[in-house]
């Protein structure tokens, strides 16, 4: 029922300056494909087209944030299998016939144009493929990242245009029911480490506040293996809550993660507090983090991102 592709990333500017951006390409499924009459109105669409696209700019503590929707009846916003894989009016996303991909995005107080290439094969998570959200049938998704991408271009924001490199993350997700009934949200974080390795973690938080024991994810070795990692080989542990003055959300943007089978210890905090995407109907937060730590005692550092839902209302009233 929803599909996204989704592309977060830490960049510098050549004068030492850090931003982080998100863009993520969304589509709903409103009509099944076998009740799609190609005859029928351009108006009755078989899915809504959404997007979302956010700056940080760490030094200045700036988020800025927008969202697009659109039912695409005349074609200005759609996904494709050609170069151009998804876009909605002026934001898109191109992938040449090298595989790098191109996106460009821009709102009143941001812009960004960049190149991404994948130095990394793509890892694979869950069993096959299929990642469980939860212990009953049907609620899981097809999930596999791009975890490292050599990134150049340029990003704007207050009016101020800066040549950036950097790494991003690519996730490509879909599924038909996430939540379970028992379900408010999730936390989930992506870490990019400076030894060349990459961690994916999330737990699906049930309305007791604990994790769903279906949680899981993966490690990404330097040279591209994977292991799968569940929801008994590690432990996430809020460590510092900052609350929405707009939501009144509580959110935990500081966490202590351990991984005793990789003999992983880290710390992982926000680079700027308020990275919260207000919006209607429900307001989440993703941002940017830095990352602090040992692993076999030695240590270790990265930065990524940081995903926290359902702590505006629970995720689950938008599966309805």
């Amino acid at each position: 029922k929803t599909e996204w592709w989704y592309f977060t990333g830490n960049v510098d500017a050549a004068n030492g300056d850090r931003f982080g951006y998100q863009l993520t390409f969304f589509r709903q499924g409103i009509r099944p494909p076998g009740e799609r009459d190609p005859n029928m109105s351009r108006f009755v669409v078989g899915d809504l087209k959404f997007a979302h696209f956010t700056v940080t700019e760490v030094a200045g503590k700036r988020f800025k944030f927008q969202q697009k929707t659109s039912r695409g009846a005349f074609g200005e916003a759609g996904f494709g299998d050609g170069e151009r894989l998804a876009w909605i009016d002026s934001w898109s996303l191109q992938m040449d016939a090298d595989g790098v991909f191109h996106l460009h995005a821009d709102s009143s107080d941001a812009v960004i144009n960049l190149r991404l290439q994948s130095v990394k094969p793509p890892a694979i998570h869950g069993a096959n493929g299929v990642s469980a959200k939860a212990s009953a049938e049907g609620h899981a998704s097809h999930y596999y990242s791009l975890t490292r991408l050599s990134t150049t271009g340029t990003l704007q924001i207050g009016g101020a245009e800066h040549r950036v490199k950097g790494e991003s993350w690519f996730d490509h997700e879909w599924a038909t029911n996430q939540l379970a009934a028992n379900q408010v949200g999730w936390d989930w974080l992506s870490i990019a480490f400076t030894d060349g390795t990459e961690l994916m973690l999330y737990q699906m938080r049930l309305e007791n506040g604990t994790a769903d024991p279906a949680s899981s994810g993966t490690w990404i070795a330097a040279d591209g293996r994977t292991e799968h990692l569940v929801s008994s080989a590690y432990t996430m542990v809020p460590t510092k809550w900052w609350k929405s003055g707009g939501s009144a959300a509580n959110y935990p943007i500081g966490w202590r993660v351990e991984v005793p089978e990789l003999a992983l210890q880290i710390e992982v905090r926000a680079a700027v507090k308020n990275q919260e995407l207000a919006l209607m109907p429900l307001a989440y937060w993703e941002g940017a983090i830095d990352v602090t730590g040992t692993r076999d005692g030695k240590p270790i550092k990265g930065r990524g991102y940081l995903e926290l839902t359902g702590y505006a209302g629970p995720l689950r009233e938008l599966q309805r």
